[in-house]
């Protein structure tokens, strides 16, 4: 079965959570003998795009598209005079929508495969049948930060974008003839969204419940390590609290930390390290290392919390970042909502590498037991099929 996929960036290299969730799951239909063919815009540098071209020819096809997201202000331009979500006119790019029309042609898939939620601004009317995956409830998102920045000049303009956003993917789960949420919290919020329209279903992120982790240790007593492109609204507001709040706090507690940013673009503060993003993602999980979710928006699932806990770090998030799977405080890792207790946590992961270990036992066992890639990949295989043979196409 041919599996046409349209996304919003190509899933090589699989630098951030949406890529990695993207290419773990094509890595899995491919092995049930599902053949993907995807369409998105190339990399920005020629050896990553050759890269990809060469990882994506493996498991079925890949159409590079070369394209940039519009500018913001070309993009909320747009928002206004159609009133849609900007962050859809952003991704909506017409070399994109003429490369998904002349493979949808070409190709003759039996689906398609729209994710996030800006990638079906690319598809024609009629494309389908349509597989929806969004990578979290994105009006939560934008609602959560307009809260967080009350009374500020931002405020109106991301109660704006949270509604255009829920009536975009209301219309979507509407649309789609299966839309697959990470989480049952986010199942729940889009069938509200939908007002039970459509069909949904929760379906894990795929992940390998044990991953090498890296072979150079980072420094600092412990080393602290944070993700997160400065580009996407929440990770800017978790990174400049981090910075601001909670590393201030850290510091405090345990004076010998140093912390990493693995942020992309270079710099550095006091006990700060920014690094550019790692060629292999293992780098940023050194031995001893501790990772740090301090999101305070969030919806989906934290990829590389699931990540942390394959290559054998233990975690320290905000309830926020650890929505989704049910992880228990103490279990699978160390939650805190304010910067005196996530500093607290460090303190104590610091003090007790047999908490790190146990956390991280508690983190893989919960992977073997809901995120087995090989067990996500059947039971969707077996579902597209379903679906492919409905005769809806």
């Amino acid at each position: 079965m041919r599996l046409l996929v349209v996304s919003t960036k190509a899933p090589w290299p699989p630098a951030d959570g949406g890529r990695l969730l993207l290419w773990l799951t094509l890595e899995g239909l491919a092995a049930r003998g599902i053949e993907p063919v995807v369409v998105a815009p190339a990399p920005a540098d020629a050896g990553e795009r050759r890269e990809a071209e060469a990882r994506l020819a493996g498991l079925g096809g890949l159409r590079m598209v070369t394209a940039r997201p519009r500018p913001w202000p070309l993009a909320l331009l747009a928002a206004a005079l159609r009133g849609g979500p900007a962050t859809m006119a952003r991704h909506a790019l017409p070399a994109v929508g003429r490369a998904v029309r002349e493979e949808l042609a070409r190709a003759r898939p039996a689906l398609v495969w729209a994710q996030p939620l800006q990638a079906l601004g690319n598809l024609p009317a009629g494309a389908g049948p349509v597989v929806y995956r969004p990578e979290n409830v994105e009006s939560d998102l934008w609602a959560q930060l307009a809260r967080q920045r009350a009374g500020s000049p931002w405020a109106p303009l991301l109660r704006r974008e949270a509604r255009r956003l829920a009536r975009a993917e209301g219309r979507a789960v509407a649309r789609a003839a299966l839309t697959l949420a990470l989480s049952p919290e986010d199942a729940a919020g889009l069938a509200a969204l939908a007002a039970g329209a459509g069909r949904i279903e929760p379906l894990p992120p795929p992940f390998p419940a044990a991953l090498p982790p890296g072979v150079v240790p980072l420094a600092g007593s412990p080393a602290l390590v944070a993700f997160g492109s400065p580009a996407w609204g929440p990770n800017r507001d978790a990174l400049a609290w981090l910075r601001e709040a909670v590393w201030p706090a850290v510091r405090a507690r345990v004076p010998g930390a140093r912390l990493h940013l693995f942020t992309g673009g270079a710099g550095e503060g006091e006990q700060i390290e920014v690094h550019p993003r790692p060629a292999e993602s293992a780098e940023a999980f050194a031995p001893g290392s501790i990772l740090l979710l301090p999101l305070r928006a969030a919806s989906g699932v934290r990829v590389r919390l699931l990540e942390a806990w394959a290559r054998g770090v233990p975690v320290v998030a905000t309830p926020e970042a650890a929505r989704g799977l049910a992880a228990e405080d103490g279990r699978e890792l160390l939650l805190g909502s304010t910067p005196a207790e996530i500093a607290a946590a460090v303190e104590r992961l610091a003090a007790a590498p047999e908490l790190a270990a146990r956390l991280v036992a508690g983190g893989r066992a919960r992977l073997a037991a809901r995120h087995d890639p090989a067990a996500l990949a059947a039971r969707l295989a077996d579902r597209l099929g379903e679906l492919a043979g409905e005769g809806v196409a």
